[in-house]
């Protein structure tokens, strides 16, 4: 039981340390920060997005997008729609500024799984995919209770 718990909980903490070095490297050539990412990968692939449902696609509170939306906004890597009220439902778009991180961003994260996938067939990976979605499930209804 001891192996499994250091097992686990080192080998996620490595990968989650390693995933936000990669963020941050490759962000520091267009002055953004990791927490940025996120919001410039999923505009790049669906090309316009609101608030909510970047906080939906990304799992991050409000708070945590807001503050990224507002700072890609300051510094001219997307354009927010005026038509809603609401900010929330505002559409929110990448500028040229944007696509070229995006495109760069996109780029980067094809490498990089392509290089972390190198010796796992197709169906270890499904079977490894499958098996995270399961393990994240459970800890997230364990976490569900402690909210109650």
């Amino acid at each position: 039981m001891q192996d499994r718990f250091k097992n686990f909980t080192l080998l996620t903490s490595k990968i989650n340390r390693c995933i936000r070095k990669i963020k941050t490297e490759e962000m520091s050539g267009f002055n953004l920060k990791s927490a940025h990412v996120s919001c410039i990968y999923y505009l790049y692939t669906m090309h316009h997005l609101t608030a909510k449902e970047l906080c939906d696609i990304c799992e991050e509170d409000k708070a945590a997008i807001s503050r990224s939306l507002e700072y890609l906004e300051k510094n001219g890597f997307i354009t927010v729609s005026n038509t809603e009220n609401k900010k929330y439902k505002r559409t929110i778009t990448l500028t040229k500024k944007g696509e070229e991180a995006g495109k760069r961003l996109f780029e980067r994260i094809e490498f990089v799984l392509e290089s972390v996938s190198e010796g796992i067939s197709d169906e270890d990976r499904a079977v490894m995919y499958r098996t995270l979605a399961l393990i994240s499930d459970h800890l997230q209804n364990i976490c569900d209770k402690y909210e109650n």
